[in-house]
């Protein structure tokens, strides 16, 4: 069985498609809100170092998320 991928994990300039969120449901009605739904492609911007937020592009719309929310998201290369 494969590891689950998450957007964490994505390197810089990688795009992947959002397979599932898994959050609890205010926060996920927070990410559809923003365009983080699954079907939709990501791409990593910029990491920040040190273990801080990721910055991604989903659309024509830029979102900075913290590692542990982009630890929730599995997507699909």
């Amino acid at each position: 069985m494969q590891a689950l991928r998450t957007l964490e994990k994505l390197n810089t300039g990688v795009s992947a498609c959002i397979d599932s969120i898994n959050v609890e449901l205010e926060l996920r009605k927070r990410f559809a809100a923003l365009g983080l739904r699954p079907g939709k492609w990501v791409q990593v911007l910029r990491r920040a170092s040190w273990g801080g937020p990721i910055h991604l592009r989903v659309g024509t719309t830029e979102i900075i998320l913290r590692r542990h929310e982009a630890r929730c998201i599995a997507v699909a290369p």
